[in-house]
């Protein structure tokens, strides 16, 4: 079974209704593809949770180890991890029930789409949440 994407409408709808993102993987350092992309979404009104073991603060945020440790509700949980860990970051956001799961360009796991999916969540997968809010907004 193949993984099927929202359409942009969709998207665009998503990204309009949200307003916490939950970046797992997002790097300290701004020359990284995370950094710049979680920049622009902060910069475009957005509240960015920086998840991260190895920092302690990013974009000017506390960033968090794991997202659990995330107090309130998720709108988005973003991933810019290595598609062999999705699956494992699926089952992180099955214990927070965040809106959301979508990760980054480049990276899909059917077996973790699946495990989402099939209990109702809205799940993405390699599209870039960055273009997807100006192609949408």
């Amino acid at each position: 079974m193949a993984i099927d994407i929202p359409p942009r409408e969709e998207l665009g709808q998503i990204l309009k209704r949200s307003k916490r993102i939950a970046v797992v993987g997002l790097s300290d350092n701004p020359d990284k593809t995370s950094y710049m992309v979680s920049k622009a979404m902060q910069d475009a009104g957005y509240e960015i949770i920086p998840v991260n073991p190895n920092a302690d603060n990013i974009l000017g945020v506390k960033a968090v180890k794991s997202l659990s440790e995330i107090e309130g509700h998720v709108d988005i949980v973003n991933v810019f991890r290595r598609s062999e860990y999705l699956l494992s970051v699926a089952k992180e956001f099955l214990e927070i029930n965040a809106d959301v799961y979508w990760a980054q360009l480049g990276l899909s796991d059917e077996e973790a789409y699946h495990l989402l999916k099939d209990k109702g969540y809205t799940v993405v997968m390699d599209r870039c949440i960055k273009v997807e809010h100006a192609l949408t907004k």
